[in-house]
């Protein structure tokens, strides 16, 4: 297992340095330069050569991005803003908790619902509720996110006054922005959880476990639900490490400082350091993500345990 986590983390260097380079293309090859978008299209031809100079967007492309790359690898400096003048890495520690706070309580609330409700859904196949559980799922999972958020921004804050409605000063402002997000991801886990649910159960240990006379709930919650999490946890994996970056539209229609809207705002401006230092942040996040999921795989299936083991045996 060691071995297999140290080659995993090996295999982030390349994915890193293909991210940046892909990032970084992508930027230069957007119309307009970080000098006439800061100083304006009534600036001098003169002052905005001596901007964009300044911070080296004069210079070829390739130059530009080795010597970003080797600021990153032999100072691990991800830069300067281009707008507030400031390190990246303050702007990424300025919104990053924000963004980590909406993202864990959003994700577990999803979480909650969705296996659940997928768990008894699965349980009770074709009753009342599992049709209700369904039809909610399919109804949530269909809702644009935008629209649900203004929604409850309108009932919570306008008219009840309940809650707030942007901002993220304290526990309350992320009720509502959680709500949003994890509505629609419940959904899709409670659909993705009923139906591994539904194709364990109907596998033969199964059968022979109720044979040998074990209790419905210890069949459920020992043997199938623990089969059944595999590709629930590979989809809340992937889930949480896109919703460091991808809550955008709650951040946007909440007015929460996060690094989505950083990253947008950013990209507007055409802050380079900015948008690459978020990326590569994000990027690095996703992929240790990605590598834990793959290491709860060892401790939910004891036989993928078994594989990595016998895999470090035979190329030691």
């Amino acid at each position: 297992m060691t071995k297999y986590v140290a080659k995993r983390l090996l295999y982030m260097i390349p994915v890193l340095l293909g991210v940046a380079f892909l990032v970084f293309s992508i930027l230069s090859m957007t119309p307009g330069d970080p000098g006439s978008i800061i100083l304006g299209i009534t600036a001098s031809k003169e002052d905005i050569a001596a901007l964009n100079a300044e911070f080296g967007y004069d210079k070829p492309f390739l130059i530009r991005f080795f010597n970003y790359i080797g600021d990153i690898v032999f100072h691990f400096n991800l830069g300067v803003s281009y707008q507030s003048r400031q390190p990246v890495i303050q702007d990424i520690v300025a919104r990053f908790p924000n963004t980590l706070l909406l993202t864990v309580f959003s994700m577990s609330l999803s979480a909650f619902i969705g296996i659940l409700l997928g768990i008894v859904s699965a349980v009770r196949q074709y009753s009342v509720l599992d049709h209700t559980c369904v039809i909610v799922a399919l109804v949530f999972a269909s809702i644009p996110g935008f629209w649900l958020g203004l929604m409850l921004m309108l009932v919570f804050s306008l008219h009840l006054g309940l809650l707030p409605s942007y901002g993220a000063g304290t526990l309350k402002h992320f009720i509502l922005p959680t709500i949003t997000i994890s509505l629609g991801s419940a959904a899709s886990l409670l659909r993705l959880t009923r139906s591994a649910m539904l194709e364990t159960v109907r596998q033969e240990y199964i059968r022979t476990a109720r044979a040998k006379g074990a209790g419905e709930k210890r069949i459920i919650m020992r043997h199938a639900l623990r089969n059944a999490l595999l590709p629930v946890v590979t989809t809340l994996g992937t889930s949480f490490g896109a919703s460091l970056g991808g809550a955008i539209i709650a951040e946007t229609v909440f007015a929460m400082p996060g690094m989505g809207t950083l990253i947008t705002t950013a990209i507007r401006q055409k802050d380079i350091p900015v948008v690459m230092g978020s990326t590569l942040f994000l990027a690095f996040l996703f992929s240790l993500i990605i590598l834990l999921v793959d290491v709860l795989y060892a401790f939910i299936d004891p036989r993928i345990k078994a594989k990595y083991q016998e895999g470090g045996k035979s190329r030691g």
